[in-house]
């Protein structure tokens, strides 16, 4: 199709809403492949509209009937709405589409199988509907893997992309009510693929005990019969050498669907199964640049899984044999050798051993391929120690290519087989690092340490990463001991670290920091932040990104990430991808560059969906809360927040959870609404069992200071501020030394207060940022406009004004523009009520109006007038109903404007 396309998941309640959910007029085709869920989203759309709905299928056995289907949709109209349209054109189609006083939803299901009679006005209709202000809506539903149909080209379109796993763990959740088994529900989720109709097919085959998981699932879980029954009508009327084609095709891209095939090697394998001639390629199918793939893995699932078994196993020999033919030219001097994928598609035929294919497991392609080679060799083996040794190397495969649920069964299935420590070390290093990335921590250290033990003496290179990987579990749970032990850990088995060695100064600059030896940890962690060079492992990177982070050196840290993300793609390591766009994110996150932590964060959290990273997707979430908590998005900041939580309070993500809570603090700061800020960050930042993570909490203690001086609460700050000096004076954030002396001023008395702001702003100059600068110009602001410093004041608030709008910080920006106006900057426009109407207010609501004009709180306003706070209170709510004002700025600037008129009494 030529029209706007827009990419957007079906309307259901698991997924977003889309354009043909809201109420404005127009037409859209939707489209998607078979199982997407396109008559979901017109039943969906039917009962959110408030109007008529007419809505009609095609019926494909009369699909060669002129005008067969405008008839079938008259008659549905004049059922509906009384006005039948006088003709069979689209103009027609349209005057009663857009006719009577309420708006009409006409849904036509399929209308790529009406005639094409009928198609041809249908598009005319949905074009001009297009053009007009009508209120009626047309949705059209077509498949998208198929050649679109002509007649409703330039048409908008949208495209029902199949679900993403949370997506799809809601629809779970909602159709069998939150009561499936958590594991069944994620091997439901991978096995679906993103298709709703997969998904709900495999859950309705599952026993009530499967569903609860007290009895295994089917295998596989989804066999050719559920396959079949979905999209084997989509198969029907084809001719053999067709159905060839297709299986060839889909047997050339098992376990390796994303990549496309070619279409030489396809066309010349299906010769093999006695086509001589030259075979139509089905539209089923998709070409280009000389490669061919399907248009829907639901339907290249089922053309395999439908097969007989003797056509599979002749499609796999004969793409072997066409492989076999291909010659790499090898080295100078060297013989080419055949393609390595064709021993695998005769290991599949069954027509090699296991031997074989594990010999060239490591010369496949890509990682699926080599985790499919593992696999197979496992299956092909009677001899249990080494049948365990090869499902564990096909888990590692999996793993680094993001499928944490396949890494987890095949690992399962190596516990068939009695292996040993050598393996089961490398099977509890897999397994905790799946659990790090996608489930609770603690168990992920557990088993980390476990792997530590059983390949100290066997591999003490990989006890080593199994030490320091458990060492990110207990950071990511928020417990240092354990960081320091499994650091220690590490040490005993490396030994007497080699000079220049990164990995040794790692953890030796994390222990130093750690025991509070700042100065060792500095020295230690410099020492890794340069990285390695060329292409080498991700995972190095990754460690140079966050002892740059620890240091505060985000230049580093965003070089070092980039060089992760770049080495990830390069080595086809997609598990690394999430995480280096994690620590890209914090970077620019903490260098006020918040459109970008923000747009890092967004592709993070799609490649943590996409690799089943649930704990990776938690921290992209809190990243996102942070960066909207800034833009003033206070929606945006309760689903981000709502999502990080939901998955650290389960896996014990004490990292994800304090950065979430202070989100949601500083969205509440932005909003002025610092009583439930300073609610919300008190326990974060003060000493107790419910304190943030121990290297997190002190970031937010600049906004708790803030929020509880705001709130009349200054004594519940200050001795946290004694706790964050220490932290400003080990380097590790730039912002921080600036940050201390704006806490100081908030705290000062009148005759330090100012000097203290204005050194703050001198620091700021040196560390850059225009958020942290903005928000001391804008606190520095109010401060000298409540000592009628009013010049001074306007000053400093412009300049926080253009601050916060060059990073986007709407919601401050908002604050700056209210004290500028309350100042007398700008004017605030007409209001009902004037200056003169202070005259209407008794003395004691003068007087409170007055005080709360300066900025006192109601705890500050009832000290002064030896009233209580209740008192205070409502005789504030009096004082806002009678000058018709919603907010305290706005009684302030009116206030101050009275006074300065000398329209007051």
């Amino acid at each position: 199709m030529t029209g706007q396309t827009t990419a957007t998941p079906g309307p259901t309640p698991y997924r977003a809403s889309t354009p043909a959910d809201r109420p404005d007029g127009g037409a859209h085709v939707v489209t998607g492949e078979p199982g997407c869920g396109r008559t979901r989203f017109l039943e969906r759309a039917a009962r959110a509209f408030a109007g008529p709905v007419v809505r009609v299928r095609a019926d494909p056995a009369r699909s060669a009937v002129p005008g067969d289907g405008l008839r079938t949709l008259r008659r549905a109209l004049g059922d509906a709405t009384g006005r039948a349209p006088a003709g069979g054109s689209g103009p027609a189609l349209l005057d009663t589409l857009s006719a009577g006083p309420a708006p009409l939803l006409v849904c036509v299901d399929d209308a790529h199988l009406w005639d094409p009679v009928s198609r041809a006005a249908l598009g005319d209709a949905a074009r001009q509907l297009c053009r007009t202000a009508a209120a009626a809506r047309l949705l059209l539903t077509v498949p998208g893997h198929r050649p679109p149909a002509p007649e409703f080209a330039g048409l908008p379109v949208v495209r029902m992309d199949p679900l993403t796993p949370p997506e799809a763990v809601a629809l779970l959740d909602e159709v069998t009510g939150g009561a499936l088994d958590g594991g069944v529900r994620d091997a439901i989720v991978d096995a679906a693929q993103g298709s709703p109709a997969l998904l709900l097919a495999l859950v309705r085959r599952l026993s009530p005990a499967q569903l609860r998981g007290d009895r295994p699932p089917p295998h596989p879980l989804p066999d050719a019969e559920v396959l079949t029954g979905l999209a084997g009508g989509y198969l029907d009327g084809l001719t053999r050498d067709r159905r060839d084609l297709l299986l060839t095709a889909a047997a050339a891209a098992r376990d390796d669907e994303d990549t496309g095939v070619g279409l030489g090697l396809v066309l010349r394998a299906v010769r093999h199964l006695g086509h001589d001639g030259a075979v139509p390629l089905p539209d089923l199918l998709a070409a280009a640049d000389d490669e061919v793939r399907f248009h829907s893995e639901l339907l290249r699932r089922t053309v395999y899984a439908a097969a007989p078994d003797e056509r599979r196993r002749a499609a796999h020999l004969a793409l072997a044999r066409e492989l076999e033919n291909l010659k790499d030219p090898g080295g100078p001097g060297e013989p080419g050798r055949g393609d390595p994928r064709a021993v695998l598609h005769r290991a599949w035929a069954g027509a090699v051993r296991g031997d074989d294919v594990e010999a060239v497991a490591g010369d496949l392609p890509s990682r699926r391929l080599r985790c499919a080679a593992y696999t197979r060799a496992a299956e092909l083996c009677d001899d249990g120690p080494r049948r365990a040794e090869r499902y564990t190397a096909a888990a590692g495969q999996a793993l680094l290519d993001g499928r944490s649920h396949q890494a987890l069964r095949l690992l399962d299935a190596a516990r068939t087989g009695s292996a040993p420590a050598g393996v089961r070390g490398r099977a509890a290093l897999l397994r905790g690092t799946t659990a790090l990335r996608d489930g609770p921590v603690d168990e992920a250290q557990a088993s980390l340490l476990l792997a530590t033990s059983l390949l100290a003496d066997r591999s003490p290179a990989d006890a080593a990463t199994a030490a320091l990987a458990a060492c990110d579990a207990a950071w990511a749970a928020g417990d240092p001991a354990g960081c320091l032990a499994a650091l220690e850990r590490c040490g005993q088995v490396t030994g007497v670290p080699a000079p220049g060695d990164p990995r040794a100064d790692y953890r030796l600059g994390v222990r130093a920091l750690l025991e509070a030896r700042f100065e060792e940890a500095a020295v230690r962690l410099r020492r890794v932040v340069p990285g390695p060079d060329g292409s080498g492992d991700p995972e190095d990177s990754l460690r140079a990104a966050a002892a740059a982070l620890m240091l505060g050196d985000l230049a580093g840290a965003r070089r070092a990430a980039a060089r992760a993300l770049a080495a990830a793609r390069t080595l086809d390591v997609v598990a690394a991808v999430p995480r280096a766009r994690e620590y890209l994110a914090y970077a620019e996150l903490r260098a006020g560059r918040h459109a970008l932590a923000r747009t890092h964060a967004e592709e993070g959290l799609r490649a943590a969906h996409r690799a089943g990273q649930r704990n990776t997707a938690a921290h992209q979430h809190a990243v996102l809360a942070l960066a909207a908590s800034i833009e003033g998005e206070p929606e945006r900041v309760a689903g981000h927040v709502a999502a990080a939580l939901g998955t650290a309070r389960r896996h014990g993500l004490a990292q994800a959870a304090t950065l979430a809570e202070w989100a949601a603090a500083r969205a509440d700061l932005g909003r002025g609404r610092p009583q439930e800020a300073a609610d919300r960050l008190g326990p974060l930042v003060r000493p107790g069992t419910r304190r943030g993570h121990f290297a997190l909490w002190m970031l937010a203690v600049p906004c708790y200071v803030e929020a509880a001086v705001s709130a009349g609460q200054p004594e519940g700050a200050r001795s946290v501020v004694e706790d964050f000096a220490g932290w400003a004076a080990f380097g590790a954030d730039p912002q921080a030394p600036a940050q201390l002396l704006r806490c100081r001023a908030l705290l000062a008395p009148q005759d330090r207060a100012d000097a203290l702001y204005r050194h703050a702003l001198d620091l700021h100059e040196s560390a850059g940022g225009d958020f942290e600068r903005a928000r001391t110009e804008l606190l520095h602001g109010k401060w000298l406009r409540r000592r009628r410093r009013l010049r001074e004041a306007r000053d400093r608030l412009g300049s926080a004004l253009v601050g916060f709008e060059r990073c986007g910080a709407r919601a401050w920006a908002e604050q700056t523009r209210d004290e500028l106006r309350a100042g007398g900057a700008a004017a605030g426009g007409a209001r009902p009520n004037g200056p003169a109407d202070l005259a209407g207010l008794t003395p004691q609501q003068l007087r409170i109006a007055r005080r709360v004009a300066e900025g006192a709180t109601n705890r500050e306003v009832a000290l002064t007038l030896s009233v209580s706070t209740r008192t205070v209170d409502y005789h504030l709510r009096r004082v806002f109903a009678t000058l018709g004002v919603r907010s305290r700025l706005e009684l302030a600037r009116l206030v101050e404007q009275a006074e300065k008129t000398g329209a007051h009494p």
